[in-house]
């Protein structure tokens, strides 16, 4: 993903910092998607424009950044966050790990540091995220072959057929009904009473 590419959203109270920020980031060529002033308003900015990376600080009326990251990262409304603090202090920085937090970083920010983090924290939730998708396509496989499997059984026992004309029996009906073997599958079992 090229930076032009990358959308942010900038989540502070200070009106002046997102100003700033939003400078910085428009002048490296990321896509600004929305700002807000709160923990509230950045959960409900997320949840309308699903942004790459939300920069968001700690410290801010009604909700604060950590509570709204928890949100943001459970509802899974972003691809990452990045935390800013006048505040270098431990427990804040491990509330934030906890909370899907990729970044930190101290203001006043500087541009030296922001770019960097921001490509940083970004790849990094790429790769996540690949990872999490290569996890799940694997278990659907795997489900997908333990339901074929019990349907197979079935089939045999309906049939007094052998495994392979079973096998032949669910992939048939699947081309002529054009639904998918799990689908079939499905059928059979709910049919069985499995």
């Amino acid at each position: 993903m090229g930076k032009n590419e990358t959308s942010i959203v900038i989540i502070d109270d200070e009106p002046i910092t997102r100003m700033d920020l939003r400078e910085m980031l428009k002048g490296e060529g990321y896509q600004i998607l929305g700002e807000a002033a709160d923990g509230f308003d950045a959960i409900e900015l997320c949840r309308q424009k699903t942004p790459d990376l939300v920069l968001m600080d700690i410290k801010m009326p009604l909700l604060d950044g950590l509570s709204a990251a928890k949100i943001i990262y459970e509802e899974n409304l972003a691809g990452t966050i990045i935390l800013l603090t006048a505040y270098n202090e431990r427990e804040f920085v491990n509330g934030a790990k906890q909370n899907g937090v990729s970044g930190y970083l101290i203001k006043p920010i500087e541009e030296t540091l922001l770019i960097p983090n921001i490509e940083l924290a970004v790849a990094r939730s790429m790769e996540m995220r690949k990872l999490k998708e290569n996890y799940e396509k694997v278990s659907e496989r795997l489900e997908n072959r333990r339901i074929i499997e019990q349907a197979k059984g079935v089939v045999m026992k309906d049939r007094s057929i052998c495994e392979q004309e079973a096998y032949e029996y669910i992939r048939k009906l699947s081309q002529l009904k054009n639904i998918s073997m799990k689908r079939v599958s499905e059928i059979i079992l709910t049919n069985a009473g499995a």
